[in-house]
């Protein structure tokens, strides 16, 4: 009956609701909305890293005016932290460092970019979950540091390699959160 039908589409949209309280960053869903530095991002994807040397990091994928971010939450030891970075080009280091990894197996302790030298810190391998996916696929990654900024090269397989050039922000940055559609 045509009353069965709103009765459960009711039912189904009062599972859906959410309280104010989960409006927050560490909650971010796909379709929600959130301003940061003066420009408002849609949440493209919710993904998640787990690390062999143990912990979790949430990333979430948001986009504004063609321009796709990553804001990414880790915790290590009660400490949270908070990044925003973008995906580049492993091209745009000076030399030829996806070569360099390849032949030696390791990356050098300095990189170049932008006339920047990013110092190395640190590196682990992890598994990368795609958007609530309980497949996950495997790759090795690696810190660098410069002043404020940070660089990672992640590789994955043999000669795949990507590029993520970022810094950190505080939770407190971010306003505006709005629920999706």
């Amino acid at each position: 009956m045509v009353f069965d039908f709103f009765k459960k589409k009711k039912e189904a949209l009062a599972k859906e609701e959410f309280r104010i309280e989960d409006l927050v960053l560490s909650k971010l869903k796909k379709g929600f909305m959130v301003d940061y530095d003066m420009k408002t991002y849609s949440v493209a994807a919710c993904n998640r890293y787990q690390w062999n040397e143990g912990g979790v990091t949430n990333e979430w994928e948001l986009k504004a005016g063609g321009e796709s971010w990553f804001l990414e939450r880790s915790q290590e030891d009660g400490d949270v932290e908070w990044s925003f970075c973008r995906k580049t080009p492993i091209s745009e280091l000076e030399g030829d460092i996806a070569g360099e990894i390849v032949r030696n197996e390791d990356p050098p302790e300095k990189v170049v970019f932008q006339g920047k030298q990013f110092e190395f810190e640190e590196d682990d391998i992890g598994e990368f979950f795609r958007d609530g996916s309980t497949e996950g696929l495997s790759f090795v990654f690696w810190d660098y540091e410069c002043e404020e900024q940070f660089l990672t090269i992640e590789q994955w397989g043999e000669t795949k390699f990507d590029m993520q050039v970022g810094f950190k922000v505080e939770e407190f940055q971010f306003s505006n959160i709005l629920p999706g559609e």
